[in-house]
């Protein structure tokens, strides 16, 4: 069905009607039960503590029964609460910080131990170029700057063998 054909079904329903059927989907899909319920009573400050929690987790997992539980450093955890965060509407500055604080809790953690795979260090290049763009594309950039400038600082301080690139994004735009 096209979104015309879905406009023109719409019309013909009267008020009654389209409740029903907006309970219905309400009731029936998750994602419209979750979409609703951050519509009418958006804690995005809620979430976003929620996220960061879980994302440090990723790196400094919670003790279990004295013994250590080894970290998971998995990148897809943050890209799964970015992803959700867009298709809620959430505030940009709020995504923009998730981002970022992605990139430096995996930074605390590379600082404290050695990291030998190189797939760890594409990923953060990944998602450090996906925030810039990002930022840039909401216009909120110079807001975040700073933070953009310290991680490409840790990345010189850490060595990182990629940080070459993470310069390039810099050049991009003025400090």
């Amino acid at each position: 069905m096209s979104k015309r054909d879905l406009k023109k079904y719409l019309a013909e329903l009267n008020k009654e009607q389209l409740e029903e059927q907006i309970i219905e989907l309400y009731e029936k899909f998750s994602p419209v039960k979750v979409y609703y319920n951050f519509v009418f009573n958006p804690k995005e400050e809620t979430l976003l503590q929620e996220c960061k929690l879980k994302i440090s987790n990723e790196y400094y997992p919670f003790k279990k029964a004295g013994r250590r539980s080894k970290p998971k450093m998995r990148r897809s955890v943050a890209q799964k609460y970015i992803k959700h965060f867009l298709l809620l509407g959430v505030d940009p500055f709020v995504i923009a910080d998730v981002m970022l604080y992605n990139i430096e809790i995996a930074q605390t953690f590379s600082s404290e131990h050695e990291i030998k795979q190189d797939l760890f260090f594409k990923s953060m290049f990944n998602s450090f170029e996906q925030a810039v763009i990002f930022l840039i594309a909401n216009g909120i950039l110079n807001d975040f700057k700073p933070r953009i400038i310290a991680i490409h600082n840790e990345t010189v301080k850490q060595k990182w063998y990629n940080e070459p690139e993470f310069n390039a994004i810099i050049e991009r735009f003025e400090y």
